[in-house]
């Protein structure tokens, strides 16, 4: 599985990179605290995977890592994306990077 870190993925963004973010996880922790992605929970990945572009780098993070990891394997495996990376550490280790 491909991996980004906190770094790379500020990176993109302060760049304007043409890329898209995906959090996966659960509605009120994204109402807590985000950094603009589109939200699709978990269990939702999935079905809603017309969403996610096949065609440009996509950034999939949840709190930590590990349902993002999840949800990557799943997409990989059943759906055929070549071009998800997972942020490492999470958002987490975002938020302690760059605050939030």
């Amino acid at each position: 599985m491909k991996e980004i870190t906190a770094k790379e993925l500020k990176a993109l963004m302060d760049a304007k990179a043409d890329f898209q973010l995906i959090d996966v996880r659960e509605e009120y922790e994204y109402d807590d605290v985000n950094i603009n992605g589109l939200l699709i929970p978990m269990g939702e990945a999935l079905e809603r995977a017309s969403e996610i572009d096949k065609n440009k780098q996509v950034v999939v993070h949840c709190r930590s890592g590990k349902r993002s990891a999840s949800v990557i394997a799943a997409l990989e495996s059943q759906m055929g994306y070549t071009n998800l990376y997972n942020l490492n550490g999470g958002i987490m280790a975002y938020l302690e990077e760059f605050g939030g």
